[in-house]
C-alpha cells in the first residue's frame, strides 16, 4: 500500500489525531486492572471502604475517559477513511478517463470498474483498521507486556512463548493469501464482464435462444469465483481456532502457576486478577493485528491493482506547451498518415493524405476493415499515427491540448450512444449552456423534431440508459442533433444515416448542409445515396486511397468506386 502514500498525506492530521485518542485510549484501559487490582488486595481484603469507594471513582472517570476517546477516534476515522475512499474512487476514475483506447483494452471495461468499485472499498476499509486497530493494538500489546512483567516476570515467560507461535501462523497466513486474494478479483473481474456482456446482449442472447448457453458461462465463472473465496476462507478460518486455542490453553497454564505462587504467598489474588486482564489485553491485541493481517492480503492486492491503474501513463498526452488556436477556421489536414492498432500485423491505413475544406463535405466510402472510421478516430487524437502527421489549421494536432482540439468538433459515432437523462440533456451533452431555442433547431434540423414532440413530456421526455427506449433511427438523429448544437468548425458523421430511411435522410442532408455551410464535414458511409453530392469523395481499399474526386468522376475512372455502386444500384447505375 506505499505506492498509495501520497493520497493518504491529505489525511495525516486526522492521522495524528486518532493516534492520539487512541493512545489515550490504551493508557485508560491498562490503567483499569491496576486500579481493579488496588480495589482487591488493599480495599476488600482490608475492609477498606473509603479505598473502594475513591479508587472505584477513579476508575469511572478513566473508562469514561476511554469510551469519549474512543468514540471521538472512530468518528473520526470513519469520516477520513470516508473521504479517502472517495478522493482515491476519484482519482482512478479520473485517471481512466483520460486512458486511450490502447489502455482500455489492456485493463478492460469490466476490470476497471472493479478497480474503482470493490478495489476501493478494500483499500479504504484498510486504511479504517489502520488508524484505530493498526495503532491501538500495537500499543496494546506492548504496555500489556510491560504491565505482565511488572506484575511478575516470572509468569510472563508464558506469554513471551506463546506471542512467537502466534506471529508465525500469521505470517504463514498472510504468505498464502496474497496471491489467493489478487486470483480472487482477478475472478470477480471475470464475473462482472459475464455479467456486463449478458446484460448488454440481452435481446441478442434471447434472439438466438442462447439464454441456457450463457446461464452456464454464467455459473461456470461463478463456480471459479466460489472455488477462490472457499480457498481464501477455509485458510483463514483455521487462523481464529488456533489463535483461541493457544490462548485459552495459556490461560489455564497462567491460572495452574499462579495459584502455586499465591499458596506460597508471593503473590495476591488481585495481582492475578490484574495479569490475567494484562494477559488478555496482550492476546486481544495480537488478535487484533491478525484480523489486521487477515485482510492485509486481500488490501493489499487491491492497492497494486489500483496502483497499476494510476500508474498508467495514458499513451495520448497533452503537449507541456501546447499552441491555441486563433479563431479555428476547420481546415483539416492529413498528410502521408499511416497507422497500425497494436499487435497487427499490417498497417490498417497506409499513406493517407487529403484535405477537407470549410463550407465542403468530404466523404469517405470503402469496403468493412478499409480504415474508414480509424480516420475519424485519429482526427480525434483517440490514437497518434506511427508516420505523417494531421493539422488543423496547419497546426498538427498533436501540439494542440486535447480539450481544444475536440472543442472544435461535432462527432455524431457509428454506434450512437446516448445517456440515461431526457432527451434535452442529452442534445445539451453537445453544449451544456445550449438555450432552448437551440436545442429545438438542433432537433429540427437532425429530423428528430416530430418524434420528440410527439412524446407527452416533449424534450423532457425520459432517455433510458444507453436509449434502450428509442429506436435505433430515434437514437442517430439525437446524436445527430448533439453534434448540432455544439455548433463546431468540423463535423465527423461515421456512418450516421444508416439507420434512416431515404427520404429522412435526403431531408436531413440537406438541412445539414445549410447548417453546415461554413464547417468541414467529413461523412463516412455504406450507401451512395448519402455521399453521391459530397465535394469530395475519397475511396478506400486495403487501408489506402484508390479514388479521389466527385461522384461523376469517380463513376468514370475508379474501379472501385464503379463496384460499390453496381452493387447498390446495379450495373445500368455504372453504364
Amino acid at each position: 500500500m506505499w505506492k498509495l502514500k501520497r493520497y493518504i498525506k491529505p489525511y495525516l492530521l486526522t492521522v495524528i489525531i486518532v493516534s492520539s485518542l487512541v493512545f489515550l485510549e490504551v493508557l485508560a484501559t491498562l490503567r483499569l486492572p491496576d486500579l481493579m487490582s488496588r480495589i482487591v488486595d488493599e480495599g476488600i481484603a482490608q475492609g477498606n471502604i473509603s479505598l473502594i469507594w475513591q479508587t472505584g471513582a477513579v476508575m469511572l472517570l478513566v473508562a469514561l475517559g476511554g469510551v469519549a476517546c474512543s468514540i471521538a477516534g472512530s468518528y473520526l476515522a470513519a469520516r477520513a477513511s470516508g473521504s479517502f475512499g472517495r478522493d482515491l474512487r476519484l482519482a482512478v476514475f479520473s485517471r481512466t478517463s483520460q486512458f486511450s483506447p490502447r489502455e482500455f483494452n489492456q485493463f478492460g471495461t469490466a476490470s476497471l470498474i472493479t478497480r474503482t468499485t470493490n478495489d476501493v472499498q478494500q483499500v479504504q476499509q484498510m486504511f479504517h483498521m489502520s488508524m484505530r486497530m493498526a495503532m491501538r493494538a500495537p500499543l496494546m500489546a506492548i504496555g500489556g507486556v510491560l504491565m505482565v512483567v511488572r506484575k511478575d516476570a516470572q509468569l510472563a515467560v508464558i506469554l513471551f512463548a506463546l506471542i512467537p507461535v502466534l506471529a508465525g501462523l500469521i505470517a504463514f497466513v498472510i504468505a498464502k493469501g496474497v496471491p489467493l486474494f489478487r486470483s480472487l478479483q482477478e475472478k470477480l473481474d471475470r464475473l462482472n464482464l459475464v455479467v456486463r456482456e449478458q446484460l448488454m446482449g440481452v435481446r441478442v442472447i434471447r434472439a438466438f435462444n442462447k439464454g441456457a448457453d450463457e446461464q452456464a458461462r454464467f455459473e461456470r465463472s461463478n463456480r471459479e469465483l466460489i472455488a477462490t473465496a472457499l480457498r481464501v476462507s477455509r485458510m483463514m478460518i483455521t487462523l481464529m481456532p488456533f489463535a483461541g486455542l493457544l490462548i485459552n490453553m495459556s490461560t489455564i497454564v497462567i491460572i495452574w502457576f499462579a495459584a502455586k505462587r499465591i499458596d506460597a504467598g508471593i503473590m495476591q489474588v488481585g495481582d492475578l486478577m490484574a495479569f490475567l486482564q494484562y494477559t488478555m489485553q496482550t492476546f486481544m491485541a495480537v488478535t487484533m493485528l491478525s484480523m489486521i493481517f487477515v485482510n492485509l492480503p486481500r488490501a493489499s492486492a487491491s492497492a497494486q491493482r489500483i496502483a497499476e491503474v494510476l500508474q498508467t501513463e495514458p499513451s495520448i498526452k497533452d503537449p507541456e506547451a501546447p499552441e491555441q488556436l486563433v479563431d479555428p477556421r476547420g481546415v483539416v489536414r492529413f498528410e502521408g498518415v499511416t497507422f497500425s492498432y497494436p499487435g497487427a500485423e499490417k498497417p490498417v491505413l497506409s499513406d493517407i493524405s487529403f484535405t477537407a475544406e470549410p463550407g465542403q463535405v468530404t466523404a469517405i466510402i470503402g469496403g468493412t476493415g478499409s480504415g474508414k472510421s480509424t480516420i475519424l478516430e485519429l482526427l480525434l487524437r483517440f490514437h497518434d499515427p506511427q508516420k505523417g502527421r494531421i493539422t488543423l489549421d496547419g497546426v498538427d494536432i498533436r501540439r494542440l491540448a486535447q480539450g481544444e482540439l475536440r472543442a472544435c468538433i461535432g462527432y455524431v459515432p457509428q454506434q450512437a450512444v446516448l445517456f440515461s437523462g431526457t432527451v434535452a440533456s442529452n442534445i445539451r451533452h453537445g453544449r451544456k449552456e445550449a438555450t432552448e431555442e437551440e436545442v429545438e433547431e438542433a432537433a429540427r434540423i437532425a429530423q428528430a423534431l416530430d418524434f420528440i414532440t410527439e412524446r407527452e413530456s416533449g424534450f423532457e421526455s425520459e432517455v433510458a440508459q444507453g436509449g434502450t427506449n428509442l429506436s435505433g433511427g430515434q437514437k442517430q438523429r439525437l446524436s445527430i442533433a448533439r453534434a448540432l448544437v455544439r455548433q463546431p468548425r468540423i463535423y465527423l458523421l461515421d456512418d450516421s444515416f444508416s439507420a434512416l430511411d431515404y427520404r429522412t435522410d435526403a431531408r436531413l442532408r440537406q438541412e445539414l448542409t445549410e447548417a453546415a455551410r461554413e464547417a468541414a464535414v467529413i461523412v463516412v458511409a455504406q450507401r451512395v445515396s448519402t455521399i453521391m453530392h459530397a465535394d469530395q469523395i475519397l475511396v478506400l481499399e486495403a487501408g489506402r486511397i484508390v479514388g479521389r474526386g466527385t461522384h461523376g468522376s469517380l463513376l468514370k475512372d475508379c474501379p472501385v468506386y464503379q463496384e460499390i455502386v453496381a452493387s447498390q444500384f446495379g450495373k445500368e447505375a455504372v453504364s
